[in-house]
Order: structure tokens, then sequence, then C-alpha cells
């Protein structure tokens, strides 16, 4: 049986981000945060039923803040934010972003303040757990005002609308969000007061895409770590270079981690690997300098 993270328990680690990004785990939402989104939400109606103007669920936005909305059109301007949004253009972003912005925007929304139901949270979590992508354009996003658009692209699909792809089922083909909740046994939810807002105020799209790269990066510096490592013992290296009391004089702590990554990566049992043992006394001064300074580098 697959692993499964509890969502709203604790803060999110960006491995987690990754594990599920990446299909490894799935996710369930924990009954903490499902209480807490239902106290939220609670409160949200007991404010609405007061009939005072409160911004994005009875009243416009931005400009038309000032404007208020009829009783009747409240859940259907929840409806026009998300349609009226869903304009990027560009390229689809690829599955593990996606799979990272429904993980996000969950987990945000998991934590309780947002006032939507219970129910939109666990959608969201239908849709991951499921395999459905949203096709989400990689253009679009206003930055610091919130990934509006693009989170506006990946919360159509939550009511059968929008577009998404089901590799599980059809590759890399596209077709309508109403197609793949069918697909998918899961039903196009219906939007409750502020949960069109609630689902593109944010910034899960630049979050996504910047916890991966890091990631990836991260693990491209343990490999030049390992490259450098290896290319030291193919050419009878010395590791004087390497040695902490060097690396301290700076100190830089990129530095002293590399040089420390690299010292045991060498280290067999306590003592230096046999090649290096072979040559100490070769009477070599120093290395190359892309060798020797690997640490700096």
């Amino acid at each position: 049986m697959m692993e499964k993270l509890e969502l709203g328990a604790y803060p999110l680690t960006l491995e987690e981000v990754y594990l599920v990004a990446s299909q490894k785990i799935e996710v369930i939402l924990s009954n903490e945060a499902a209480l807490r989104i239902e106290k939220a939400h609670s409160f949200l109606l007991s404010e609405m039923a007061k009939d005072e103007p409160l911004y994005g669920i009875n009243t416009g936005f931005g400009l038309m803040s000032q404007v208020r909305i009829p009783n009747r059109e409240i859940v259907n301007l929840q409806y026009n934010l998300l349609r009226s949004h869903a304009c990027g253009s560009g390229s689809s972003l690829d599955d593990e972003s996606v799979r990272a912005m429904l993980l996000l925007r969950a987990s945000t929304l998991a934590i309780g303040h947002s006032g939507v139901s219970r129910k939109l949270v666990e959608q969201i979590i239908s849709v991951l757990n499921a395999g459905i992508i949203p096709v989400v354009p990689e253009q679009g996003s206003v930055g610091a005002s919130g990934d509006l658009a693009p989170l506006s692209h990946l919360s159509l699909v939550l009511i059968g609308e929008g577009k998404a792809r089901f590799p599980r089922y059809h590759g890399s083909r596209e077709m309508s969000g109403a197609e793949a909740l069918k697909l998918a046994g899961i039903e196009p939810i219906q939007l409750g007061p502020k949960e069109g807002l609630a689902l593109i105020n944010g910034t899960q799209f630049m979050t996504a895409i910047g916890t991966l790269n890091l990631l990836e990066a991260e693990h491209l510096c343990n490999l030049a770590d390992v490259a450098g490592a290896m290319s030291l013992e193919a050419t009878r290296g010395s590791l004087n270079a390497f040695e902490p009391q060097i690396h301290q004089v700076r100190p830089h702590p990129g530095q002293i981690q590399v040089a420390s990554h690299i010292r045991k990566l060498l280290d067999s049992g306590g003592k230096k690997s046999e090649i290096a043992q072979s040559h100490e006394s070769c009477g070599k001064v120093q290395d190359p300098y892309s060798f020797r300074c690997i640490p700096q580098v």
C-alpha cells in the first residue's frame, strides 16, 4: 500500500512536496485540519448572515469592490472569477509542477483561515491522488499579486471545466475537465461563497516551480561532489586541499560543506581510500587548480 501524507497535521517539508509531485505518496486530510476548515467555514457563513459588505464574497473585486452583489449571484461570482482569469498562454506546465501546485494549494487551505468548505479541500486531494493533471499554461502569472491565471486554470478542473490530462489512461492527450473527472469517478464540485477567490489568491505556481528547482539544484550539487571525488581518485589526486583547517579560514559555509563531503566520499572506514593510500609518498606537490579548488568553486 502506498504511503500517505497527512495534510495539515504539520507544515509541509520540501521533500514531501517532491514525493507527492513525483507520485511516490498519496495525500489525506488530517482530522486537525478538517476541524479547522469547518470552524472557519461556519464563521464565514455566520458573517454572511449579517448582510454586511464582505470583499470578494458579496462585493466585486478590485475597482468593483464598492459594488454589492445580490445574494442570488454570490455563487456565480466565484465561477465567473475562475473563468475570467483563466487566460494564460504558452506551453503547458510539466506534470510534476502541476501536482506540486495542487498539493500546495490544498495545504494552504488546510491551514483553516480561508473560510472554504472541507469538501473543496477534499476535491483538490481527490484530483491529486487520482493522477489528473490540469492543463496550466506557463505564462500569465502576475507575480507578487498572486498566480491568478495559473491557479484559475488549475481550479477550473475541480468544477468540471477547463482542460486536463489523465496520463494513467490517456497519456498526453488533453481532454475536458469534465471528462477527466468522469474517468476518475469524481463528481465536479459546486463552489460556495468565497471559494473561487480562495482557490486563486495565492502563489502556488511560483512556489511549486521554485521548490522543485531547489531540490533539483541540491541533487545536482551532490552529483557534482561525487564527480569531483571520483576525478580525484582517477587522477591519484591529493586530499590535502580538502583539510578542514584550510576551509575554516574564510569561512564560507558552502565551501566548508563541499570539502567535508569530498572527504567523506573518499573515506573508507575512517581511513583514506586504497587509491589515496597508494600514492601518499609520491612527492606530488599539488593537483590542477580545477581539482584542488572544488570546494571554493
